[in-house]
């Protein structure tokens, strides 16, 4: 019995891997596809040659997307908004998080209230709209960062994880005569790392995708964040790499030029994930047990 369960489970184990394998597969299909285009000649992309490999291998797509001052603007852009949002986010979410993990402050219950009532309802575009027209953060870089500046579901997280910090260590850092800001510095936060690279890497891809906003809020093309760019791009060929007219920009497909700025706007945000991804899983299962 025991040698026909373990052969069994080989199988299944096979069959797992196999399946995942082929799934693994097909989602990264799309984005195998996007960086063979990007590098392959016009006659291939035209012919309808590439598919997972590149044909005719050129950088020349590269070579002209960072070329364009407008992709170079949104894409600083785009990175000076993901590190200013993600650090006030974080730092404002764990400012409002620790005093509602105490459950001796007074009003506790109504104020998590009306934060969890903001998950569920809201006020709608034109009234924000005009809230964010009427404190004049219209055409300005700070329109990306306070109207979201706490996230309801980030706080719950973080204001559960700081409740599992064992409160014997901050009994001890008040006898010391530490303040409360001094715990929550010094205490709190550090041993809270898990949470904290958890919603910093939920914020930080917030900002980098996000484009709404600035199309509602921004005007002023100088203050576009690369998605903005990526979608005018893509859906409307608005673009200044088009306006050059040279020998190499005839040898370079459209589909490829797009494929070359989505690679490009894609890998920062790839590049920081592997680094938060140890404290990824154990952030959210502490932070969502915790009451």
């Amino acid at each position: 019995m025991s040698v026909h369960q373990t052969t069994g489970e080989k199988a299944f184990s096979v069959f797992n891997i196999i399946f995942l394998g082929a799934f693994a597969l097909i989602c990264l299909f799309p984005f195998i596809h996007v960086i063979a285009q990007s590098l392959s000649s016009h006659r291939a992309i035209v012919s309808g040659e590439v598919i997972f490999f590149p044909i005719d291998i050129t950088f020349h797509a590269y070579k002209e997307v960072f070329m364009d001052a407008h992709f170079i603007n949104s894409f600083v852009m785009s990175i000076l908004r993901t590190v200013v949002g993600t650090f006030f986010n974080v730092f404002f979410t764990c400012l409002m998080a620790y005093p509602l993990s105490k459950t001796y402050i007074k009003g506790r219950g109504l104020i998590l209230f009306l934060v969890v009532f903001t998950m569920l309802f809201n006020g709608g575009m034109i009234p924000t709209y005009l809230v964010v027209r009427e404190t004049g953060l219209l055409n300005s870089f700070w329109v990306y960062i306070i109207p979201s500046l706490i996230s309801a579901f980030n706080l719950i997280i973080v204001k559960n994880f700081f409740q599992s910090v064992p409160q014997e260590l901050e009994e001890s850092a008040r006898i010391d005569g530490a303040s409360n800001i001094r715990i929550l510095f010094r205490i709190v936060i550090p041993l809270s790392m898990p949470v904290i690279a958890t919603i910093g890497l939920f914020h930080a891809v917030f900002h980098w995708n996000s484009f709404f906003d600035a199309v509602i809020y921004i005007s002023d093309r100088n203050l576009y964040p690369l998605q903005v760019y990526l979608r005018e791009l893509i859906q409307f060929d608005q673009s200044e790499i088009s306006l050059r007219d040279n020998f190499e920009q005839q040898l370079i497909a459209t589909e490829s030029l797009k494929a070359a700025a989505l690679i490009a706007s894609t890998v920062p945000i790839l590049i920081v994930y592997p680094f938060l991804q140890k404290y990824f899983v154990k952030g959210v299962m502490l932070g969502s047990v915790k009451g």
